[in-house]
């Protein structure tokens, strides 16, 4: 029976995460596309000394339990901790790791690209050519707004809200505001004004969600929220589905309450083909790929292999949340 410390991995991941893992210890990896079903990973957890895991993977207390006390470290391959029983993990001394930092870039490339997407009505433009329906009758045909001098609201000016800044600073926006739990002195350098949340909903042509995720701001984005938005208001979440209250979204989108949305994350993933956000000309939505980039994923691999390791050689986290 081999000595070497057992890891499993709920899924799939680039060789960067998982051949280092693989050169030390002995390694059972979940072989389908879908997320491996509980009883399949509590089964497959049992005795193993690490677990390398992605969301939507629960590492709760039945999986905790299955695994047993040899456990010592719960790798994530994302920056999001929803998945994650961290409290239970805190108990029983489980160390856990995840990956901020590789994928600001990506995610704030796609959320420019998200941006630009809803405000050029891309999604219907791309409607028009794949049809064969006449457009050009008139010229206001498929006009849609301009990021040049703009007022630009970021919910959440951490590492990918401020990566998102730094770009958009070139379209010649004309004011950032920027609210969350407390200012940032980093804000300065695209001399973002801080503001309640009241009024960058009501100042803002683009509002852009890019926080993290917690008990309080779940469903912050609500009929409430979208009635404060101005008309012309085009609102974007690269965050968490469970950010927005998406009913209310979908009414605010076909009210006019709000003029365009572009969604990268939902409630739940995939969301079922017949949700109306689906069919709203007005709202363009992308499958979660936010830090889907081989160099962006290929480092959150990495760093998840060497949370992983280190856990087990019980040396600090490079990168620890617990």
């Amino acid at each position: 029976m081999s000595a070497r410390p057992r890891v499993l991995i709920s899924r799939s991941a680039p060789p960067a995460g998982i051949d280092p893992i693989k050169a030390v210890c002995d390694v059972w990896i979940w072989p389908e596309e879908d997320p491996i079903p509980a009883e399949e990973f509590q089964k497959r957890a049992a005795g193993v000394t690490a677990i390398f895991c992605h969301p939507p993977d629960k590492i709760d207390k039945d999986l905790l339990d299955a695994a047993g006390p040899g456990l010592k470290v719960v790798g994530t391959m994302s920056v999001g901790l929803d998945h994650i029983d961290l409290a239970e993990c805190r108990r029983r001394g489980i160390k856990v790791g995840n990956t901020p930092d590789v994928l600001t870039e990506a995610v704030a490339e796609l959320t420019i690209a998200l941006l630009l997407s809803a405000a050029r009505r891309l999604k219907e433009g791309y409607h028009y050519v794949t049809t064969g329906e006449k457009y050009w009758e008139h010229a206001l045909f498929l006009c849609g707004h301009e990021i040049s001098r703009s007022t630009i609201g970021i919910v959440g000016l951490g590492r990918i809200g401020m990566a998102v800044a730094r770009r958009l600073k070139s379209f010649n926006v004309a004011k950032f505001l920027y609210t969350g739990n407390s200012q940032k002195s980093y804000a300065e350098e695209v001399n973002a004004e801080f503001v309640t949340f009241d009024k960058l909903l009501e100042s803002s042509d683009f509002v852009i969600a890019c926080c993290s995720i917690h008990a309080e701001n779940k469903g912050l984005f609500d009929k409430a929220a979208f009635k404060k938005m101005k008309k012309s208001a085009i609102f974007v979440n690269v965050s968490r589905g469970v950010l927005v209250n998406q009913d209310d979204l979908v009414e605010a989108l076909t009210s006019g309450d709000i003029y365009g949305a572009a969604l990268d994350v939902s409630t739940p993933e995939p969301l079922p083909l017949d949700n109306p956000l689906h069919s709203l000309k007005n709202c363009l939505m992308t499958p979660h790929i936010g830090s889907a980039t081989i160099n962006a994923r290929s480092g959150m691999a990495n760093l998840t292999a060497r949370n992983i390791l280190a856990g087990i050689n019980g040396e600090d986290l490079p990168s620890p949340v617990l």
